[in-house]
Parts: C-alpha cells; structure tokens; sequence
C-alpha cells in the first residue's frame, strides 16, 4: 500500500483576491505548510495547479523543492478534474487529498488518517474523510483532507471534469470516517474574512492544560 500526499491549489482564488497557496499563515505559506504535514508519507508531494501555475511552480522550486508541480488544463471544472490528473500522475497508489482551503490541518492529524486507512485495509475503492461531532443542528460533519483508495481515484478520470466530487464518492464502497477533534478540516479559506480568522488563530497563545 502506498498513500501520494496531493494538494490541490488550481483555483482562480477570485475572492480572495491573491493565491490562496501562496497566502502567508505565522511565517509560511499554505503550500510549505501542507507539504510539511504530509512529509512523514513516502514519495514526493504532489501540487496540482492551475490559474496560478507559474506562480506556485516558482514558489514551490524555492520553498518546497521536494513538491512536484502538474498542471491541470480542466482546472476551471472543479477538484474531480484535479484527482483525475492525480491518478495518472500517481497511477497504483491511494491518494491523500489536501485542498489549500483547508490550510492548518496537523501533522498528527495526517498520521492518524493513514494509520486508520491501513487499520481498514486500504481498500482499493474506499474513501475515509475526517469527521468532528458537534452540537445540533450540525451534528457530524466531515471534512478535509480525505483519502481515497488507488482504484477509485482511476475513476475519476471516467467522469467529466466538471462533475462534482461527490459524484466520485457515490462511487465508493467501503465509507469510512475518522473521528477527530481537530475543527481544522472544517476550515474554507475563500475570502479575506476567512484568511483573517486563520490568522488571528494562529496568533492566539496556546490554552493552558
């Protein structure tokens, strides 16, 4: 069993109004910070980009020279398009997938989803999501990153690339969830709101035990 770490950062970012990869969270980027919490996994981590491609391939070359930058052509369709240049980039391996809107999730974290993966059997169609329970209405919700076994990340590359990713998880079989308290892969940085509360977090002195 194999697990490619993927971070996803091909959006326009237009409400943000700059590259939300490149944006700066306590001294580094959203890339060096990703790639820092996937480097325990085995192969190098794998940055498909799109409208702001030269930018995060330069960026990448400097801060992260142990990432490898692909782009995808069908970026505008959505992040199915960007698993399907993924699995054929990583074709046979199951895939860890990190959107740059989900920027402070820990390296414990990480651990703890590829622990609980091969505790599941890695299965070659499964699909394993982080899950944070919380008081009504919300209830359980899921969040990001997720892992998706080998066979099902092919998959995507037979829907169009426009197709929601929720359609690829109608698709998987088994549905797994690792409980978790870590509120970070609920995180959604879209706007400057979003970016100045993740700031502001960070900025907070850690809570007394």
């Amino acid at each position: 069993m194999s697990v490619a770490p993927v971070i996803l950062a091909a959006g326009a970012s237009q409400r943000l109004g700059e590259p939300k990869a490149l944006v700066d969270l306590g001294g580094r980027s959203v890339i060096q910070r990703l790639v820092e919490v996937v480097q325990a996994l085995p192969g190098a981590p794998l940055v498909i980009t799109g409208h702001h491609h030269a930018e995060i391939e330069a960026h990448a070359a400097r801060w992260a020279p142990d990432a490898e930058v692909a782009y995808n052509p069908d970026w505008s369709e959505g992040r199915t398009s960007g698993v399907a240049v993924a699995a054929s980039r990583r074709p046979g391996a199951d895939l860890l997938i990190c959107p740059a809107d989900v920027p402070l999730v820990s390296a414990a974290l990480i651990d703890s989803l590829a622990a609980e993966w091969i505790r599941r059997g890695a299965p070659a169609r499964g699909w394993l999501a982080p899950s944070v329970e919380g008081p009504p209405p919300h209830g359980r919700r899921f969040g990001h990153p997720i892992l998706i076994g080998a066979r099902l990340a092919s998959e995507a590359r037979e829907l169009s690339a426009d197709a929601p990713l929720r359609d690829l998880r109608a698709r998987a079989g088994p549905l797994l969830a690792l409980a978790t308290s870590d509120l970070a892969i609920l995180d959604d940085l879209d706007a400057p709101e979003d970016l100045r509360t993740l700031r502001e977090r960070l900025e907070r002195p850690p809570r007394a035990r």
